[in-house]
């Protein structure tokens, strides 16, 4: 039996995406696959949730500045890379597959420590600081976009493979009309979902609250408030509420005719996997790196989605979002064309080129032990 690690966390946008790969790998046949990541926080119960076994380590966050006040997270990751080595070596797989996030550098680090193979993607256009790192070690260096090779230095150049975001496959083979029924909808009434992650988004949210009148006029409005937010707009007939999508997500996103949001990887390529147009109001400022204004630009570039903010030459308030929302009801022929371009970015199916890659790659040594 062939035994696989994988590794990444601190987000659901770190996590999922491999899980996806995970669970189409091992329904090819004889393999074991578990995960290594932070012995805090959500890692745990997202990883078991999706049925694999789970191993925690200490994980320290990386900082790009020095500071003697950052010591207590660098000697975590220095106990995360010591915890990480007994795992891997203990049980002893064949390659690590790494999904990013500060916790995924100990155990990549451990990895090349012990010779084992270490394979690493980056769902966002630049990579982040933990790619950088896992990369210098990676025999295979997966990307979302295929402008993100030119991030890596020549040298890197032949291990990078274009494979897209992996996304759940239940997203490409989704029921809108199962998604209506959740909703309690009728058919052929039009639905914006609206999206901010598990805890929501104050600024999403707060726009929503502020141009709620004007979007109904269009739309059924389906709000993912968000787990951890207390929300006091009561539910309607054009208004629908609720704290967070799990399992039926995919059916309320495939029944949705415009979808609002962020731009993090994951919304994004689950959007494009389903062929949803998109109106997107990117995370920025001081608090992030840039990753979800990046990832924005590929998407309007595309004619998948029109974005809000400053970094493109608008202001996200109430105002531009109305007017914005108001263009694409009107327009059903623009609407369809945002719709086709959104899913031919989708057509990249991440989950089955990395796992395809894998098998390839695996299939002499299927049922053989490793040698660390």
């Amino acid at each position: 039996m062939v035994h696989i690690a994988f590794t990444g966390g601190g987000t659901a946008g770190h996590i999922y995406p491999g899980l996806a790969v995970a669970a189409y790998i091992q329904k090819q046949g004889n393999c074991r696959i578990f995960w290594i990541g932070s012995n805090r926080g959500m890692d745990k119960a997202v990883v078991e949730q999706g049925g694999f076994e789970f191993f925690g380590i200490p994980a320290g966050k990386l900082r790009r500045e020095f500071s003697f006040k950052h010591g207590r997270e660098a000697l975590k990751v220095g106990a995360g890379f010591f915890a990480a080595r007994a795992i891997l070596k203990k049980e002893r797989p064949c390659l690590l597959f790494s999904k990013g996030g500060f916790v995924s550098v100990p155990p990549c680090l451990a990895a090349a420590s012990l010779g084992l193979p270490v394979w690493t993607h980056e769902s966002d256009l630049s990579p982040g600081l933990a790619t950088k790192i896992n990369a210098r070690f990676a025999q295979t260096i997966f990307t979302s976009y295929e402008e993100t090779a030119a991030f890596f230095p020549a040298s890197y150049q032949n291990r990078v493979i274009l494979s897209g975001n992996p996304v759940r496959p239940a997203f490409r083979s989704a029921d809108p009309l199962q998604g209506r029924a959740f909703l309690k909808v009728k058919p052929g009434e039009p639905l914006l979902l609206v999206l901010g992650g598990s805890q929501g988004a104050q600024q999403i949210n707060q726009l929503v609250r502020e141009t709620l009148g004007e979007l109904t006029r269009w739309y059924t409005v389906v709000h993912q408030t968000g787990l951890e937010r207390t929300w006091d707009l009561e539910p309607s007939e054009k208004y629908r509420p609720y704290p967070f999508f799990r399992e039926e997500m995919p059916h309320v996103l495939a029944a949705a005719a415009l979808v609002l949001g962020r731009s993090g990887a994951g919304t994004l390529w689950e959007c494009a996997a389903a062929g949803r147009p998109m109106v997107l109001i990117p995370l920025s400022g001081s608090g992030t790196r840039g990753d979800q204004v990046e990832n924005a630009r590929i998407f309007v570039k595309a004619g998948a989605a029109v974005a809000l903010g400053k970094s493109f030459g608008t202001e996200a308030g109430p105002e531009s979002l109305r007017t914005t929302i108001a263009a694409i009801a009107e327009d059903k022929a623009r609407q369809n064309a945002m719709a086709a371009a959104s899913a031919r970015i989708g057509r990249l199916d991440g989950v089955q080129i990395i796992a395809e890659t894998f098998l390839h790659w695996s299939g002499a040594a299927k049922g053989a032990s490793c040698s660390i």
